[in-house]
């Protein structure tokens, strides 16, 4: 097809929000904006539900463009299309001309027309009517199927005419910023990135926080984890990843506290020092990636165990999800080869071989009396946080 001189981006649920609409379509702008500045200029508009981006320099690479606009949430379609004058002579000429650079021979075609400006004298169909015509007296090889066709060219008639042949999803949500800021518990496993994905996509800013036990846990298991992080920020925007030293506490819940209750302990500690992390960021809740009865500290009781620890809200957007479908997501934002190597993180050392799967509040909150020192060891871990900045 002919170059496209113009990219449309549709959204969704944007469209259906009252007074706060504007909001919501600024900071999308403002999301696009951040993505697109690194590849070249742009001119970025909204105009009557739709957001208009314009490659201003002939070497923007509009493929990588394209890209990166599908990893911003709140959009639902990308059109590049070719625009012209809103009369039936220039659409046509410009309709034939982008086919005739396609390969048409053999193949099938439909027109779809949508007229937003009313004040255009055809209506949608007696323009669908007229361009199929056009096109079968001058592009060769090209048979008409309303059904199923090969080609779909579309029209919308706006402040300008454009026409397009391709549609790209977007990745849909709202944008990222709309919803507020939380606190995402990073593993190097399959789960976690794909919690954070699936709240970011509700529009909440994501900071990270993720444990390392050295030398349990490798510089090759931190590295992952970073990894993740840019996989997932690719879509989030900027996330502070916040790498907590945790292998003081965790060997002392090994020493001090019974063996059963060892999983479920370090759960406990790390989500109250992920909740003072996100309180110091105004993070208004945790993320995990846990998903009822994948593993022994996810039963409902011990769910509720680890719930009682914090006293923020905690988001589990995986909670009803079985594996594949966790690992089909994975695959979707490209985290899964990234998630599957074979680092261990502090999550999966020292496991008991007969862990507790079915705790009272009461008993856990006993068997943490015997860890000394738990407070002190908190706040030494957090003054030993170190902060990584990701940038998409």
């Amino acid at each position: 097809m002919k170059k496209a001189d113009i990219v449309l981006l549709k959204y969704g649920e944007i469209a259906l929000k009252g007074l706060n609409r504007p909001m919501f379509e600024q900071r999308l702008l403002k999301n696009l904006s951040y993505v697109l500045e690194p590849l070249g200029k742009f001119s970025i508009r909204k105009s009557q539900s739709m957001i208009y981006v314009e490659p201003l320099e002939d070497t923007i690479d509009m493929d990588l463009a394209i890209e990166a606009m599908q990893k911003v949430f709140g959009i639902v379609n990308i059109c590049p299309a070719v625009s012209c004058e809103k009369d039936m002579e220039s659409i046509a000429k410009t309709t034939i001309a982008c086919l005739k650079e396609m390969d048409t021979e053999g193949k099938t075609f439909k027109v779809e027309a949508k007229r937003e400006d009313k004040q255009f004298p055809l209506n949608s169909p007696q323009i669908c009517q007229q361009m199929g015509g056009a096109i079968l007296r001058n592009v060769k090889g090209l048979k008409v199927d309303v059904h199923n066709p090969d080609i779909l060219v579309q029209i919308e008639i706006r402040k300008k005419a454009y026409i397009f042949t391709q549609k790209f999803a977007g990745a849909g949500g709202m944008p990222v910023g709309t919803n507020g800021k939380a606190a995402l518990l990073l593993s190097g496993g399959i789960d976690s990135p794909v919690a954070g994905w699936m709240i970011a996509k509700r529009g909440v800013a994501l900071d990270a926080v993720h444990f390392h036990s050295h030398p349990y846990t490798s510089d090759r298991a931190k590295e992952k984890v970073i990894d993740l992080a840019k996989i997932v920020s690719a879509y989030s925007g900027k996330i502070n990843l916040h790498v907590v030293p945790f292998t003081e506490i965790q060997l002392a819940i090994i020493d001090q506290c019974p063996k059963n209750y060892l999983t479920l302990i370090m759960r406990r500690v790390m989500m109250q020092i992920a909740e003072r992390i996100a309180r110091k960021n105004n993070d208004k809740a945790l993320i995990t990636g846990e998903s009822i009865g994948q593993v022994a500290s996810q039963t409902m009781e011990s769910l509720a165990v680890t719930d009682h620890a914090v006293s923020i809200p905690v988001f589990r957007p995986c909670i009803g999800m079985d594996k594949e479908e966790i690992v089909q997501i994975s695959k979707k934002i490209d985290a899964y080869e990234t998630s599957i190597l074979p680092y261990e993180d502090c999550c999966t050392i020292f496991v008991p071989k007969h862990p507790k799967t079915r705790p009272t509040i009461e008993e856990i909150v006993e068997a943490e009396q015997s860890l000394k020192n738990l407070e002190e060891m908190i706040e030494t871990a957090i003054s030993q946080d170190e902060v990584i900045v990701i940038q998409p």
